[in-house]
C-alpha cells in the first residue's frame, strides 16, 4: 500500500519498499486499484464519503497474506479508522468484511514482527536522527523497532533527537487550519534536528519529513531528509577485483599528480 502521498509526491519510498522487501524474499504485490484509506475524510469528520474508499481497499487488497504501508499514518486510519466507518453506515456486511480483510502493518511492524528480521543488510555511513511520527507512535505503538532497525545498518551512527516524541506540527490539515501554530511546532522540532548535528533526518511518514524537511531547507541547514524504506533499501556497493585495483591505481595517480 503505497499510500496518496507517496504515490504522488515520493514514489521513491514506494520503489525502496518493493526493493527492501524483494530483497528479503517477500513476494510484492501491488495493485494498481488502491487508492487514498479515508483518513482525511474521517479526520475532518465525512464518514459517509469514506465509505466507498473503505470497501475500495477491501477490494483490492482481498486475497494478500498482508498489508504493508510506509506510513504509521495510513496504516492506522485502515487499522483503526475503517472499523468506526463500517460501523457508521449501518452495513453489518461491510462491518464483517472489514474484520476478515488482511492484516495491514506498518513497516517496521512487519520487518521485525512477522519476518523477525532486524538486520535487512542496509548499509548507509551517515549520520542519523530519526523523528518517531504520531500515529505510528500513538495510534500503532511501534515503538523502538524503527531505530532498532536502524541501530544494525552497517556503518549508520544513530544520534538521539531531543523532545523525540513531540509532534513536529504537521497533522494533515491542521497545517492548513492552524498554520502558524503548525509551523512553530516544526520550527522546534527542526531546531532540535539540527542541534543532533546529524546528516540525514529520517521517519517514517513522509508528511511529516515533507513538513519538517522543507523548514530545514529554508533555514539552509543542509540537512537531508529520507524515509526510513528508503535508508534500509540501500545496501554496501559491490566492486569486483579489478574494481580495486583500478580504484588503487587512481588514487596513486591522483597522488603524484598532487
Amino acid at each position: 500500500m503505497v499510500t496518496c502521498l507517496n504515490d504522488t509526491l515520493f514514489p521513491d519510498t514506494g520503489k525502496a519498499v518493493v526493493t527492501l522487501l524483494r530483497r528479503l524474499g517477500v513476494d510484492v504485490g501491488f495493485p494498481a486499484a488502491q487508492t487514498c484509506c479515508g483518513q482525511p475524510m474521517v479526520n475532518t469528520g465525512y464518514f459517509d464519503e469514506a465509505v466507498p474508499l473503505v470497501r475500495n481497499h477491501l477490494d483490492a487488497f482481498a486475497g494478500y497474506d498482508a498489508v504493508i504501508a510506509p506510513s504509521g499514518s495510513c496504516a492506522g486510519s485502515v487499522r483503526h479508522q475503517h472499523g468506526l466507518v463500517a460501523e457508521r453506515s449501518g452495513d453489518p456486511g461491510l462491518v464483517r468484511a472489514v474484520g476478515d480483510a488482511p492484516p495491514v502493518y506498518e513497516l517496521s511492524e512487519y520487518l521485525i514482527d512477522v519476518l523477525g528480521t532486524v538486520d535487512v543488510g542496509a548499509y548507509f555511513p551517515h549520520r542519523v536522527t530519526y523523528h518517531p511520527t504520531c500515529h505510528s507512535l500513538r495510534m500503532l505503538g511501534v515503538g523502538d523497532r524503527p531505530t532498532r532497525l536502524l541501530g544494525a545498518v552497517r556503518g549508520l551512527t544513530l544520534l538521539d533527537l531531543p523532545g523525540a516524541a513531540e509532534c513536529c506540527g504537521f497533522g494533515g490539515t491542521f497545517a492548513v487550519k492552524n498554520a502558524e501554530t503548525s509551523i512553530a511546532m516544526g520550527n522546534d522540532k527542526a531546531r532540535h534536528v539540527r542541534e543532533t548535528g546529524a546528516e540525514v533526518l529520517v521517519a517514517g511518514d513522509n508528511s511529516c519529513l515533507m513538513h519538517v524537511g522543507g523548514l530545514l531547507s529554508r533555514q539552509r541547514s543542509g540537512l537531508r531528509v529520507m524515509h526510513l524504506a528508503e535508508v534500509l533499501a540501500q545496501t554496501e556497493p559491490v566492486i569486483s577485483d579489478a574494481g580495486r585495483a583500478a580504484d588503487r591505481r587512481s588514487v596513486g595517480s591522483a597522488g603524484v599528480t598532487a
